[in-house]
C-alpha cells in the first residue's frame, strides 16, 4: 500500500481507533506456493497488540494457516467519492479538477495462533460479546458448549501496521473546507464518516 507523506498516520495510535471503529476485515492467508491467497470477511476484536476472531471449522484458511502463520488483516472504511467539481474553488475550472476517493485503511501483518482448546475458544467468545453486545443480557458462550467443536479461534499477534488516512492532505484548508462543505450537502453513504475525518485531520471543528 502506498502512503504519502501527507496520508500517513498523525500518531502512532491513530490506526487504533479506526480499526476499533470498524471491527471488520479481511482476513488475507497467503499460504504457501499458492497461486491464490484465501480471503476471509470476517469480524473481529482489537486487544492490546492482538486481534481475536473465531471461524467455522470448514473455512479453508485453515489449511493455508498451517502452511504459512504470517497472515494480513486489512481493514478499509471511512470511504467517499470525491467528484472532479468539488475539487475546484473560486474561479477555478471545475471541468479540470480531479476526482479521488478519500478513505481509511490499515494493513496489519500478523502471527497466527489457532485455538481449539474450549476454554481457548470461550475466552474469545466472551471477548467478542463484551465489546459488541456490552448492554444486552446475552448469555456466557458456555451454554453452547456443544456446538464449540464446531468453530476454531484465531489469535492474532500483530507484527506491523501500515495506515493510510487519505483526505486532501495534499492540498490547502481552503481546499479540503469545500469539500467537506459538499460531503454534508450530499449526506450519502459514507460521507458522514469521510467529512469527521477530513475534519480531524485538517484540524477544523465538527458539527
Amino acid at each position: 500500500m502506498l502512503v504519502h507523506p501527507w496520508d500517513a498516520a498523525l500518531d502512532p495510535d491513530e490506526w487504533r481507533d479506526f480499526v476499533v471503529s470498524q471491527g471488520f476485515g479481511q482476513l488475507i492467508a497467503p499460504g504457501r506456493d499458492r497461486e491464490v491467497p484465501i480471503v476471509v470477511p470476517t469480524q473481529f476484536v482489537l486487544e492490546g497488540d492482538e486481534l481475536l476472531l473465531h471461524l467455522a471449522r470448514p473455512n479453508p484458511v485453515w489449511h493455508a494457516i498451517d502452511e504459512n502463520a504470517t497472515v494480513l488483516m486489512s481493514v478499509a472504511g471511512d470511504w467517499a467519492y470525491v467528484p472532479s467539481a468539488w475539487k475546484a474553488i473560486g474561479d477555478e475550472d471545475p471541468a479540470r479538477g480531479i476526482p479521488t476517493t478519500y478513505y481509511s485503511a490499515a494493513q496489519l501483518t500478523c502471527d497466527a495462533t489457532v485455538v481449539d482448546d474450549a476454554e481457548g475458544k470461550l475466552a474469545i467468545l466472551r471477548r467478542q460479546l463484551a465489546e459488541l453486545e456490552p448492554e444486552l443480557p446475552t448469555a456466557d458462550p458456555e451454554v453452547h458448549t456443544r456446538s464449540l467443536p464446531s468453530i476454531r479461534g484465531l489469535r492474532l499477534a500483530i507484527r506491523e501496521v501500515k495506515a493510510k488516512f487519505k483526505y486532501g492532505g495534499n492540498v490547502d484548508l481552503d481546499h479540503r473546507l469545500a469539500v467537506a462543505d459538499r460531503l454534508a450537502n450530499r449526506g450519502g453513504p459514507g460521507d458522514a464518516a469521510a467529512r469527521a475525518q477530513l475534519l480531524r485531520r485538517s484540524e477544523l471543528p465538527g458539527e
